[in-house]
């Protein structure tokens, strides 16, 4: 049994979604689990309504826009379109109802957002049975059993390998295809898993199901160094330990998606990062193993937020006042990227989401004097040598610096480099 994962960008046009049919066509047409993610740019449209519920014009403009692009393609794909288009509209039908709804905030996100895997989904399950391609079509939630912290929901790992086990025999005799991202409450409202987190739910489908291995689809030719967007030679792995993998998706390193590798590595699983476009490039196997000298990876996070915490008494950062910094942290589900002390303050770095940090920043002006900055770029090179080192040092612009034996991070104003 294998699991493969197919992102937004292997599903943003006709073409694409005819090539994910020959992928699979040409590896296997049974014991195969296909988790998708939401067509091309489609869960931006739906945050423009979550964002823009109750202003008329932009939501209308919104829902012409995503009805438009899925009609699109089902016209592309399909003769018969009037199948497809129905089960199509019974998805944003729900959505015009829930915007309509009392339901806010995260909540709202969760039950809004979580429509684009759904929908593509769909349209996948209804073009492989044209194709030929004998599939059951899967709802990810009546698998994936998470808590309420909505986009963000934590996984019931117990509940979650319960009820994934009527898929063992399903698969000897159908591929199914379901989604990524989304998980649902024991109260039954759907939950999402965290902002690309499709690769996510595959790991998860894999640990739970005890699969061969997990492949990702990806446009690049596997996991390399640094964002080929941003160098122009990155060097391609051929295989990485868990360890490493883990190490890079915890410092932003976007190819997969930090929570993937965890439960993949506590059943020595392997993960493969595969080039859609052309599948018979090895791409890159993560799994326990052994490499010697990996040249230096390099990360760039952008959209960070630098907070400093300044005592207002002449006393000294104590472990008293780091208790109330990371008490606060820690009630808002905030991550610390990077973090510094000095005798009277406390520097750290997170994601900059903008509802979260006003209010953290709300809690911490009742006990210090805070600064924060934003726009700014987390660099993490890990595996420095000396030339990486002092080139990254040198950057204009550095508000933060820290190093280890084996990694540096600075942190500098967007635009640098």
């Amino acid at each position: 049994m294998k699991v493969f994962k197919f992102g937004g960008a292997s599903l943003k046009t006709p073409e694409r979604i005819r090539h994910v049919a020959s992928i699979i066509r040409s590896h296997a047409t049974s014991d195969l689990l296909v988790v998708v993610s939401a067509m091309g740019k489609t869960t931006d449209l739906l945050e423009t309504l979550v964002a823009t519920n109750r202003t008329p014009q932009t939501m209308t403009d919104a829902r012409l826009a995503l009805k438009k692009y899925h009609y699109d393609i089902i016209d592309a794909l399909f003769k018969d379109t009037s199948f497809v288009r129905a089960a199509v509209d019974v998805q944003l039908e729900e959505i015009a109802d829930t915007l309509a709804s009392s339901l806010e905030g995260d909540l709202l996100y969760d039950q809004v957002v979580s429509k684009g895997e759904l929908i593509s989904s769909v349209i996948l399950h209804h073009y492989f049975a044209t194709e030929g391609i004998k599939s059951h079509w899967l709802d990810a939630r009546t698998c994936i059993s998470t808590d309420s912290s909505f986009r963000e929901g934590k996984v019931d790992w117990t509940l979650t390998a319960t009820n994934v086990q009527p898929l063992v025999p399903l698969l000897k005799e159908n591929i199914v295809i379901t989604q990524g991202f989304i998980g649902r409450t024991p109260d039954g409202f759907t939950t999402t898993l965290g902002r690309e987190g499709s690769d996510y739910t595959a790991a998860i489908f894999t640990s739970t199901l005890g699969a061969e291995s997990l492949t990702i689809w990806k446009d690049v030719a596997g996991v390399m160094n640094a964002d080929p967007k941003r160098f122009p030679s990155p060097v391609v792995f051929e295989e990485l330990p868990f360890k490493e993998a883990a190490e890079m998706t915890y410092y932003g390193a976007n190819v997969i998606h930090p929570k993937t590798i965890k439960p993949l590595a506590n059943k020595n699983i392997p993960l493969l990062v595969k080039n859609f476009d052309d599948p018979s490039l090895p791409g890159t196997r993560i799994h326990e193993c052994t490499v010697d000298q990996l040249p230096p990876l390099i990360v760039f996070k952008d959209n960070q937020c630098l907070i400093s915490c300044k005592v207002t008494d002449y006393t000294f950062i104590s472990e008293e006042q780091l208790s109330i910094i990371f008490h606060a942290l820690s009630e808002l589900d905030i991550r610390i990227n990077l973090m510094q002390n000095s005798a009277i303050s406390f520097s750290f770095c997170i994601d900059f989401r903008e509802s979260k940090v006003i209010k953290l920043i709300g809690r911490l002006q009742k006990r210090f004097e805070v600064y924060y900055n934003t726009g700014l770029t987390l660099i993490t090179i890990k595996n420095y040598d000396e030339a990486t080192f002092d080139t990254y040092r040198k950057q204009p612009g550095v508000m933060m610096e820290q190093s280890s034996r084996s990694t540096l991070q600075v942190l500098v104003k967007t635009g640098n480099p």
